[in-house]
């Protein structure tokens, strides 16, 4: 048996890494969700420690699923934002231990990947956004890209009047054809609005409509599936494995999109990547930031028999993501021909920075001795 012996958090207010050590010695490392990371490593030291410390790392979905049940009144996102932190230390210690990349531990092989410029603004012009798209496909590869449409649960009002029918035309002519074009709506629109704008994305060649009503009302983003012919995709927001069931069975969607740290970790998204499966819909994880949730999310995509079409691949730097700077050592994040190539050093193949765990606010759980 080897037992957890020690879970260490080294967080600030935007992400968490998690240092999983085994009473041998061994080590993992993972991360808990992006975005106040520091009231999650409180969560993961008050909920979800305790139950780890002492327990058989072997079986990380049976250890996983028993914190589930030992915080069954806590069914909620930060549960499962903290469960990611100790799902993704285990993966990464597996890895290490049997000398192989976690695609590898799920069946598949390290290989490129097919990513897609996904794009986070906003307050960004037609022309401003098209511009560096075009850039980026000159300078990098790039052959498929996502912007913003609508506003983030706008209830059918724009970022700004007239930016979603200006944009998409814009955006979709520049790139021209031989391009993959994907918008995200982020819950922004009701139905009636919602099927509107499909029908002009569909006339400017937009094959991928992401969260086009609010997500959390299913029936509404069904709708908008019936009565456009482009994939209408979603998923992120969601972590309960009964909505996802849901989601699935009532073909609320033509793409699920499941976040594998929104999700609680690698072993509850390969659920929700199974429940798919079985319905023949095909997984197009949400990754937006360089955060590890990327690097997740390839060995993720290199294993499941029903990978989608590409991987998101946030384009913001600094200005938008400081946060998310100098978080690992070297570039595990390099595009080529705008793929990115899964990495195959043993666990998830990277280094944490120890400049920024210094930075970071330390905690300790750890099993008496």
């Amino acid at each position: 048996m080897l037992r957890i012996a020690k879970l260490e958090t080294f967080a600030n207010p935007f992400v968490c890494f998690v240092r999983l050590t085994t009473d041998s010695g061994a080590i993992g490392w993972g991360q808990t969700s992006t975005y106040n990371a520091d009231i999650t490593a409180t969560i993961f030291h008050r909920q979800v420690a305790p139950w780890a410390l002492g327990a058989d790392a072997h079986d990380i979905g049976a250890l996983v699923e028993r914190i589930e049940e030992r915080e069954h009144k806590f069914p909620g996102s930060y549960r499962c934002r903290a469960l990611a932190g100790l799902d993704t230390a285990l993966w990464d210690l597996h890895g290490k231990l049997a000398g192989k990349p976690v695609v590898e531990l799920l069946g598949g092989k390290p290989r490129r990947l097919r990513a897609y410029a996904s794009s986070m603004k906003r307050d960004i012009s037609p022309e401003e956004e098209a511009a560096r798209f075009l850039r980026l496909r000159d300078e990098q590869g790039f052959d498929a890209f996502k912007w913003r449409i609508g506003a983030e649960c706008g209830r059918d009002v724009d970022a700004w009047p007239g930016r979603t029918a200006a944009i998409i035309p814009r955006v979709a002519r520049a790139l021209g054809g031989g391009v993959a074009k994907l918008v995200d709506a982020n819950s922004g629109f009701s139905p009636a609005r919602a099927i509107e704008v499909g029908r002009l994305l569909e006339s400017e060649g937009v094959s991928h409509f992401e969260e086009p009503c609010p997500y959390w009302k299913l029936e509404q983003t069904r709708l908008v599936t019936a009565a456009l012919e482009l994939d209408v995709t979603g998923g992120e927001q969601d972590c309960d494995l009964a909505t996802w069931e849901r989601m699935i069975g009532m073909r609320a969607v033509d793409i699920v999109q499941p976040d594998v740290m929104y999700m609680g970790g690698m072993s509850r998204t390969l659920k929700v990547a199974g429940m798919a499966a079985s319905a023949g819909l095909p997984v197009t994880p949400h990754s937006a930031n360089l955060s590890l949730v990327t690097i997740c999310t390839m060995h993720l995509l290199g294993a499941i028999p029903n990978a989608g079409k590409y991987l998101e691949f946030s384009i913001e730097g600094a200005d938008y993501y400081p946060w998310q700077e100098g978080l690992f050592l070297g570039d595990p994040y390099a595009i080529e021909d705008g793929s990115v190539t899964i990495p195959s050093a043993p666990g998830w193949g990277v280094e944490i920075n120890p400049a920024w765990l210094e930075r970071a606010t330390y905690q300790c759980s750890e099993s008496p001795r």
